[in-house]
């Protein structure tokens, strides 16, 4: 951990917007494949869905009840629960009900060709389908290993080493944004290394308590925080300690769970739009109309969506049923690569990195804005605190200081402090 926060010490010095920017809206741009495709399964859904989060989020942005503008804070939450309403209402009513078919039965056991032809609505539009909230129990007391012990796997390992340190581009670009809204001094290189090592801390016991993702910064909290003014930490805190006591209702997982796929996809087509777009919103700290960075940018994103289309696609015959989804391909791409030396560990770890978008997108924009001449100010080249000045404002040793005095605790800890 401290040799991983050290090596994003030294990485501060090549991040700069022109690198986080391209970075972070590849990441939202690579599941385009999988977005709308899911979302047309059940049109009348899932469309609706997209277009309710619209309304609210743009059209009625601006419409407070009781001085907050909940349309815009709960647009998605009200989108979705409108649709599921309206879809269960559908669901029973008979809308997608068909006489002599069952959605539990698989597919390929149909005889029936009337069947045949209805079982896609059925599986995508009815909202019954999950038996998710029913089988759930009420009470479930998560603990580590519960899934059996972790399989290690060391060609897998440094992929997601490799990605791991490319996604904390996307959290030094969200941890100088949040300073700048909250009106506070940008943090200190110690203090950005600790949020990075917590960030691999997260991820490890994420892996003990089996959730299969790691833990990252998430983007749209910023414009979270532009939104509701609210930049407190103990919001924060309260947040997670309610989300730890709700991971012990069952129901509440289970009810989750439930949810249609297609309004999943249709709430990700916003959430991975909104994420594309905060990411290009970085460039406003460097300066967006100069036609180096215009340049850096666009080959950052068009390369990181060429590349791995060519990584995923080669050696597949055009008139293949891949079955796999778009999302895992990068992770499958391995057994059909360009790479194909006599070393099988390299081959698997150099053609999965070059399927992944935000590789892609992050070694094009970091090579190019660390070689091509630019000023500082046209780079837009992040300032960090100097520790020794933090230490000696109150104000900024309050906003970065560790809760509850933890921080006290570890002062033996370098990266732990200012």
């Amino acid at each position: 951990m401290l040799g991983y926060s050290g090596l994003m010490t030294v990485l501060l010095r090549l991040i700069n917007p022109v690198v986080v920017s391209p970075t972070i809206a590849a990441v939202g741009l690579s599941f385009y494949s999988y977005g709308f495709p899911r979302v047309g399964t059940c049109l009348e859904i899932g469309a609706v869905q997209i277009l309710l989060v619209i309304i609210f989020s743009l059209y009625l942005r601006k419409i407070s009840v009781f001085g907050h503008r909940v349309f815009l804070i709960y647009a998605v939450p009200l989108g979705l629960a409108i649709t599921w309403a309206a879809a269960f209402l559908l669901t029973e009513a008979g809308a997608y009900g068909y006489k002599g078919c069952d959605v539990n039965v698989p597919a390929s056991n149909i005889i029936s060709e009337h069947c045949r032809k209805h079982i896609s609505r059925m599986k995508y539009c009815r909202v019954d389908t999950s038996h998710a909230l029913k089988s759930s129990p009420w009470f479930r007391f998560p603990y580590p290993l519960q899934w059996g012990t972790p399989v290690f796997n060391w060609k897998m390992a440094l992929v997601m080493c490799v990605v791991s340190l490319i996604s904390s581009v996307d959290s030094v670009g969200s941890y100088h944004a949040s300073s700048l809204l909250v009106a506070s001094r940008p943090p200190t290189p110690g203090v950005l290394s600790r949020g990075i090592g917590l960030e691999g801390l997260s991820s490890v016991l994420a892996g003990l308590w089996g959730t299969g993702t790691g833990s990252t910064t998430l983007t749209e909290n910023v414009h979270t925080i532009a939104v509701t003014k609210m930049g407190s930490r103990r919001a924060v805190e309260l947040g997670a300690c309610i989300l730890i006591v709700l991971s012990l209702v069952g129901k509440v997982g289970g009810f989750i769970a439930s949810i249609p796929e297609v309004m999943v996809a249709a709430l990700l087509c916003f959430m991975w739009a909104m994420l594309a777009a905060l990411g290009l919103s970085n460039l406003r700290y460097s300066e967006a109309g100069s036609s180096r960075n215009i340049i850096i940018v666009g080959l950052s994103l068009f390369f990181s969506l060429s590349v791995p289309a060519y990584f995923q696609q080669y050696d597949i015959s055009p008139n293949s049923n891949l079955s796999v989804p778009s999302y895992l391909q990068p992770y499958i791409v391995a057994s059909h690569g360009p790479f194909r030396t006599k070393y099988g560990g390299l081959n698997y770890v150099m053609n999965t990195l070059l399927s992944l978008h935000m590789v892609i997108a992050f070694l094009v924009a970091v090579i190019l804005d660390n070689t091509v001449p630019g000023s500082r100010q046209e780079r837009g080249v992040y300032m960090w605190s100097e520790p020794e000045a933090a230490r000696r404002e109150p104000a900024v040793v309050k906003d970065y200081e560790l809760p509850f005095r933890v921080g006290r605790v570890f002062r033996w800890v370098k990266w732990v402090g200012l």
